[in-house]
């Protein structure tokens, strides 16, 4: 290598490559597939967005959910709520139907949940994975989108009754959100959501949901029913169904555990 005091050229070439290579930091492929995969993540989280949109209004609304649920076919029970949103982190859920649990409401202020009981003096804490009604989680009903409980990942896309769908993987970002983990079919042509499957923390498949009956409703086009199947108990399954939308200026004193117990 040395020389009378000197790098040959060789040596001097060696270094110069190691140079190079320290101040790119990354090889050009790996850079190149860290790229790619950057870019992969951006096109989920807009595919995500923009679903979340369809599904429900990003400013204040209120709308009206009948949930229905049957075994082998026959109905088990029936129960209406009124939802009232202020973004996708306040929601008020209360009670319309039957009559016996008129005056019960949960209030959901980012992922913490409570529910207020006509008989009880203090609101009783919740988790947004507890069953509500059938195969209906609280988390179901009380939020509003999967943007800020998931982390997207585009995994394909997918051709289903005849559409291509993009088909992304949805982790949770923590233990509080209502699954662990969510595989979700969007609609390439209009980002329309079409159908999910939930899975647990083991990785078991929970319930399976599609999303159906795509009328205007809050002044778009959105599913007014969203269909969920017991995955572990066959013919189990919730029917939700949406109706009366309208946007409200909900103020963000509404959604206190002071205002409710008031209320």
């Amino acid at each position: 290598m040395v020389n009378d005091g000197r790098i040959d050229r060789r040596s001097r070439r060696r270094i110069i490559a190691a140079l190079l290579g320290a101040a790119l930091g990354t090889p050009l492929s790996v850079r190149s597939q860290t790229s790619a995969e950057g870019e992969k993540d951006v096109l989920a989280a807009e595919i995500l967005d923009k679903a979340d949109r369809i599904r429900f209004p990003s400013d204040s609304f209120e709308v009206d959910v009948a949930v229905t649920s049957y075994s082998d076919g026959k109905q088990t029970d029936a129960r209406l709520y009124k939802v009232l949103s202020r973004g996708s982190d306040n929601t008020i859920v209360q009670v319309l139907e039957p009559a016996s649990d008129r005056g019960q409401a949960m209030l959901m202020r980012g992922r913490d949940l409570w529910i207020f009981l006509p008989t009880v003096s203090q609101p009783v804490r919740l988790s947004l994975s507890q069953r509500l009604t059938g195969q209906v989680a609280n988390g179901d009903i009380a939020r509003a989108n999967f943007g800020g409980d998931y982390r997207p990942r585009l995994l394909r896309t997918e051709e289903v009754d005849g559409h291509e769908h993009y088909v992304l993987e949805l982790t949770a970002v923590d233990r509080g959100v209502t699954y662990n983990r969510v595989l979700y079919w969007v609609r390439r042509s209009n980002f329309h959501p079409h159908k999910a499957e939930f899975f647990s923390l083991s990785g078991r498949l929970l319930k399976t949901a599609r999303y159906e009956e795509f009328k205007t409703l809050g002044g778009r086009v959105r599913p007014t029913r969203l269909v969920l199947r017991d995955a572990l108990r066959e013919g189990e399954e919730s029917v939700m169904d949406y109706s009366a939308m309208k946007l409200r200026d909900l103020p963000a004193r509404m959604f206190s555990k002071d205002y409710l117990q008031r209320l």
